[in-house]
This record gives C-alpha cells, sequence and structure tokens, in this order.
C-alpha cells in the first residue's frame, strides 16, 4: 500500500505541509515497510488548478491515500473520482504522522476543509483598500 503525505522538505523528519495542491513535496510511503520516494509538486507553483493537477500527479504513482493538513473542494472531487480516501487535520513529522496513520489516528475527511484557492499564498493583500480611510 502507498500513501502520499504532503511535505515541506524531502525526508522523514520533514513537517507536513498542510496545504495540498502547493506543497512543496509528497512522500510516497509504504507504511508497512516506512520505504518512501520524494516527489517534487508539479502544481506548487501553478497559476491556477493546483489541486486537481496534484491530484492527478499521485495518483499514477499508485497511492491509496493521501494525508495532509487541508485540501479544497477541486482536489478533494479528483482524489475521490481516482479512488483514493483523503486525511487531514495531519500536523508534525512526517514519520509522526505514519504513526498516527498506522495507529487509527487519523480520520478520512468526508468533505474539503478549505475553499477554493485557500493555499494561493500566505497573508492577506486581497482587499479592496475600502478600510483604513477614516480620521
Amino acid at each position: 500500500m502507498k500513501i502520499a503525505i504532503t511535505a515541506k522538505g524531502e525526508n522523514l523528519e520533514s513537517e507536513v505541509d498542510p496545504r495540498f495542491g502547493r506543497c512543496q513535496f509528497f512522500i510516497i510511503i509504504d507504511p508497512d515497510t516506512m520505504e518512501f520516494e520524494v516527489m517534487e509538486n508539479p502544481s506548487a507553483m501553478a497559476m491556477g488548478g493546483a489541486g486537481p493537477q496534484a491530484s492527478q500527479a499521485i495518483s499514477g504513482m499508485g497511492v491509496e491515500v493521501v494525508i495532509t493538513g487541508n485540501v479544497g473542494p477541486n482536489a478533494f472531487q479528483a482524489l475521490n473520482a481516482a479512488g483514493i480516501k483523503v486525511m487531514t487535520g495531519a500536523s508534525g513529522t512526517i514519520k509522526e504522522v505514519v504513526e498516527k496513520y498506522k495507529s487509527g489516528n487519523l480520520a478520512e475527511a468526508g468533505n474539503p476543509t478549505v475553499g477554493t484557492h485557500a493555499g494561493m499564498g500566505q497573508g492577506g493583500g486581497g482587499g479592496r483598500g475600502m478600510g483604513g480611510g477614516r480620521r
């Protein structure tokens, strides 16, 4: 069995990346043997459609389960269509998350956990400049 975990780095001590479609890496791991491979996320910097693109990339790797912090609606739909289970709310190192998975301490997500475009960037800046003008 193969699971894909969103990661900020390239080893088992790396932190889980809370974003699915725009994570830096996927750690594709066999939870029984702990053998893994690292896949750079080809859609991390995509202009749009990062979630479905990432879903397509990992579905070609024979992954049965995805573990991440959050997943948006388009990625969730694409993963479900590919028959891949989604587990969200993960945090900590990749190694810790695999142990949580093996002990049954991660729940399968029944719905997306964030809205569309949630992982597009850090911080605000998307406002219309309507506030702060009163003196």
